[in-house]
């Protein structure tokens, strides 16, 4: 196991993040807050998927009074992310958000951000300061020559001592950027200097593939030199795929596990099954299963089952026909490249009845 930075522990509504917790996966909805039945529907998708804590764009007063009756409806802790107006920080917090992203320095005065973090104390609610490459102050760019690691963690260290001289500790940072790079360097800087819990994650990373591999990789550095205690990975996409792909991350450094791991092989000239479709879609189908166990979906009889011998159950294909192994042990032939998909779900449905019967259902959130 990785060992992981010591770090404050702070609670979103029933959630504790850093300290000993596990890291915890996060995301934010993408449709108009101000939607109550659209947002909580959204929220619900994501819990489902095995998101953790939701936040929320509060953009106006529309938005934060909606906030009430969305917390209402969501079975996860929520965040409610502001910027410069502390007037829809006070009422989000009246609403009974679970958290706030915030920066301190661009919500006003100093009565404005006392009145907040006053608010923020008494009801227990948490604050995460939020820097990313395109909000350092300017007078930081000028300093630093640009928003470099350094900017961004000087910015960060300025709204954290606003929050501490009013005796308020209970803080998450971010500090996020497009490169990668960057992103990685900054936290390095910033966890060497604080104990607060880090939320990471690489901002703007694009969409589904490419921005998967950026977060992999930037995410996938920090995690394994022990900083970050949140993440979320950030695509142009719905952000459904977010969760699945925050648990991949995790589970490749053995972190955390999450539903099916799906193994499959890469194809080659042996390969006389329409492998990448079937793969696919035993994952598509697997998605929303909790259950930690291993599948393997592979395009050769021959090889297959010794080669996933591992896996808890699999298939593999050749022409005209497939065998189902567990533990690399064939328990049936499937007749026919069209049963191929039905058969072995059917297979997996057994398997699931029997390991949840046992009580084997892995490790979940």
């Amino acid at each position: 196991m990785l060992k992981r930075r010591d770090t404050r522990e702070v609670r979103v509504g029933s959630v504790g993040v850093g300290g000993s917790n596990p890291v915890r996966v996060q995301s934010m909805t993408n449709v108009d807050t101000r939607d109550v039945f659209a947002a909580t529907a959204q929220v619900c998708e994501l819990a489902r998927a095995g998101c953790e804590i939701v936040r929320l764009a509060v953009p106006d007063e529309a938005a934060a009074q909606a906030l009430g009756q969305i917390r209402a409806g969501s079975p996860v802790p929520l965040i409610a992310d502001i910027h410069f107006d502390h007037r829809l920080a006070l009422m989000a917090l009246t609403a009974g958000i679970d958290g706030l992203r915030i920066n301190p320095g661009n919500i006003g005065g100093k009565a404005k951000v006392d009145a907040v973090v006053s608010a923020a104390a008494e009801r227990g609610v948490p604050i995460r300061i939020g820097v990313n490459s395109g909000s350092v102050e300017k007078k930081l760019l000028t300093r630093f020559g640009g928003p470099t690691p350094e900017a961004m963690v000087e910015s960060a260290l300025g709204h954290v001592a606003l929050l501490e001289r009013r005796n308020f500790h209970d803080i998450k940072i971010s500090l996020k950027s497009s490169s990668v790079l960057d992103t990685i360097e900054a936290y390095q800087l910033l966890s060497a200097r604080v104990d607060y819990a880090l939320h990471i994650g690489v901002t703007e990373a694009g969409t589904l593939l490419p921005g998967a591999v950026k977060s992999a990789v930037g995410l996938g550095v920090l995690l394994h030199q022990g900083i970050g205690d949140t993440l979320r990975v950030s695509l142009t996409h719905d952000p459904v795929a977010e969760i699945g792909v925050a648990y991949d991350i995790l589970r490749a450094l053995g972190l955390r596990e999450r539903g099916p791991e799906v193994i499959s092989c890469p194809t080659c000239g042996r390969t006389e099954i329409g492998l990448i479709s079937l793969a696919e879609e035993v994952q598509r189908r697997l998605r929303d299963v909790p259950e930690v166990f291993k599948v393997a979906v592979m395009g050769c009889v021959v090889n297959g089952p010794g080669e996933a011998r591992e896996a808890d159950i699999g298939i593999a294909g050749g022409r005209g026909v497939g065998i189902v192994f567990r533990k690399g042990e064939v328990i049936r032939k499937i007749r026919g490249e069209e049963n191929l998909l039905p058969e072995f779900m059917k297979e997996v449905e057994i398997f699931l009845k029997e390991k949840r019967a046992s009580g084997g259902q892995g490790r979940c959130p």
